[in-house]
């Protein structure tokens, strides 16, 4: 059967359950422990940072497949199901034998898959009871999917966002402001965790760290207020496993087995989705499938941080997570790949990597946006920098086929759209742009905060 330009999906192909890979990982994520006791952390112990439902969710470790609300599935429908592309006009441009499909998450209008998760965890806020929530961002999209799904619930949203972003990408912001959000330039005054960081580094851009250390402090110091996080967090890998149940529904129609799947990873929201369902297959011992996770050399966590426990902020007030990180005071250079600069990782994704489930590589940033402008002239879509790692990595794959002689299939996320992202491609199209890779010097500055926690936890 020969394969459409476009597979879509009916409304009723829309996933009814959320998949939870941790149901199926024999060797189970590490749990999120008190800075302070070094013990797990209880339902008691969480819910005044998150939503209730949330933290059941977070805590659960067994339930393989979780009902999503009717509420929620009726937003899901505004958008979705989201199309998977066949990159054919790519594939001729390449030369390649490969074939090669990718899930487009950016048909809405924060243009990203944020808005998977965004409006299940304002759903929950707003089901609790709550007044609002807060939140940080990197390069805008989780804040502009949440101020969306803030906006459609009747919540009040208040975003820090990193300043070098915040700076960079002023239409995010005030795409934010547009739908009732408060947007901050973080690290800010407005707290005392970021006044703190200013006195000691007045000259920084941000980090995401900084920036959820604000929002945890504005949370748990405003009465109906709770926290939300648009990635890591298992609860986040969950909701957005949608993507990666409805690109196998779609796959499947066709008969299509994936021989690889690429994704961009700054916390792993993005990637953990996708390939969500295509890890449970391989966990169960199904079928196997090559998984690249892509990040860029200018925040290395995978491919040269430590499998650590650590904190999830830069001003140490979050509970402890073990996962791939570069330390919470590595701040990272101000690229333009705003979201995928997180010290750390998933521990969801850093136990499958520990565990050789999954692979990882790093790549640099011009030859990021090289793709990326390949891409948007074969595809017709101008991918987020984030996105066009992935994209990036694709190519690579394709390239490798066409040594080889082998049709692999390759399918990636097109995890969101760039248009909000011009000061990138400007800077790319003006010769400008840098690539900075983290010397050992600068990254054992990092390592260097990273708590000391006894391995046996």
């Amino acid at each position: 059967m020969d394969t459409p330009n476009k597979i879509y999906l009916t409304e009723e192909e829309i996933p009814k359950q959320w998949y939870n890979i941790r149901a199926d990982m024999k060797v189970k994520p590490a749990p999120l422990i008190s800075p302070a006791t070094h013990k797990p952390l209880t339902f008691e112990e969480l819910t005044p940072v998150f939503c209730d439902e949330l933290v059941r969710q977070e805590l659960d470790d067994t339930t393989p497949y979780i009902d999503i609300p009717e509420e929620v599935l009726g937003f899901y429908k505004m958008y979705r199901p989201s199309p998977v592309m066949r990159a054919y006009r790519l594939e001729k441009e390449l030369g390649t034998p490969a074939k090669i499909y990718y899930k487009f998450e950016g048909n809405n209008t924060s243009g990203s898959h944020k808005l998977n998760s965004a409006i299940a965890q304002a759903y929950y806020a707003k089901k609790q009871g709550l007044k609002g929530v807060t939140t940080e961002t990197g390069a805008g999209q989780w804040g502009t999917a949440l101020s969306m799904a803030c906006a459609y619930v009747g919540l009040e949203c208040k975003v820090f966002m990193v300043k070098c972003s915040y700076e960079q990408k002023i239409y995010r912001r005030e795409v934010m402001r547009s739908y009732g959000a408060n947007a901050t330039s973080s690290p800010s005054t407005a707290t005392k965790i970021g006044q703190k960081i200013l006195a000691e580094t007045p000259n920084t851009t941000g980090s995401l760290g900084c920036a959820i250390s604000e929002a945890v402090e504005a949370a748990v110091t405003q009465e109906g207020y709770r926290y939300v996080l648009g990635s890591v967090l298992g609860q986040v890998l969950l909701h957005q496993s949608v993507i990666g149940l409805e690109t196998k529904t779609a796959l499947d129609k066709y008969g299509i087995k994936p021989d690889i799947i690429i994704g961009c990873t700054g916390g792993g929201s993005n990637f953990g989705g996708l390939i969500a369902p295509y890890v449970g297959e391989m966990l169960r011992g199904e079928n196997f499938y090559r998984l690249i996770a892509v990040e860029p050399t200018s925040c290395p966590s995978f491919t040269r941080g430590k499998y650590k426990y650590d904190f999830c902020d830069t001003g140490m007030i979050t509970p402890l997570a073990k996962m791939y990180t570069l330390g919470s005071h590595f701040i990272p250079s101000p690229n333009h790949a705003g979201g995928l600069r997180y010290h750390g990782m998933s521990s969801i994704l850093s136990q499958l990597y520990a565990d050789g489930v999954i692979e990882a590589v790093a790549v640099e940033q011009k030859p990021v946006f090289e793709s990326a402008t390949l891409f948007a002239r074969a595809e017709g879509i101008l991918p987020a920098p984030e996105s066009a790692h992935a994209v990036h990595s694709a190519v690579l794959e394709a390239l490798a086929c066409k040594d080889s002689g082998e049709a692999k299939t390759i399918v990636f996320g097109l995890s969101g759209t760039g248009y909000f992202d011009m000061t990138a491609y400007e800077t790319f199209n003006n010769g400008t742009m840098d690539d900075h890779v983290p010397t050992d010097e600068e990254l054992a500055v990092g390592f260097a905060g990273i708590p000391d926690v006894p391995e046996d936890i």
